[in-house]
């Protein structure tokens, strides 16, 4: 329990952490919001909790495959933000997304992977 609730804690500080960054400077709050942060706390968590690294690798190789449909996400988030609002522009984004996780995972058939 204490472990599970330390990964809470430690977590959050750094999804704050980038928050507050954010704030402050768009540049650097980007640079660190693109990092791959919560996939390394995720794998670090799972490497001390004994996850193999077949189950890690398995993590790491799904991670990229949903990586791929979100990027075009952050090319149309800003440009409907300034046109329609953010309410509009987040529904829109999400949208988006799992249109494209779809799209994705009937290609990714093709190559022998399935996402879904």
């Amino acid at each position: 329990m204490l472990f599970l609730f330390s990964k809470v804690m430690v977590t959050a500080l750094v999804v704050v952490a980038v928050s507050e960054i954010a704030q402050r400077s768009d540049k650097w709050g980007g640079l660190i919001a693109a990092l791959p942060l919560t996939t390394f706390l995720i794998i670090s968590w799972m490497y001390f909790e004994g996850a193999s690294a077949a189950k890690i690798g398995n993590h790491m190789r799904f991670t990229l495959f949903f990586v791929l449909p979100t990027l075009p996400m952050f090319l149309a988030f800003p440009y409907l933000i300034g046109r329609f609002g953010f309410p509009f522009a987040l529904v829109a984004a999400l949208l988006l997304t799992g249109v494209l996780m779809l799209g994705f995972n009937a290609l990714y058939e093709q190559f022998g992977f399935k996402i879904f």
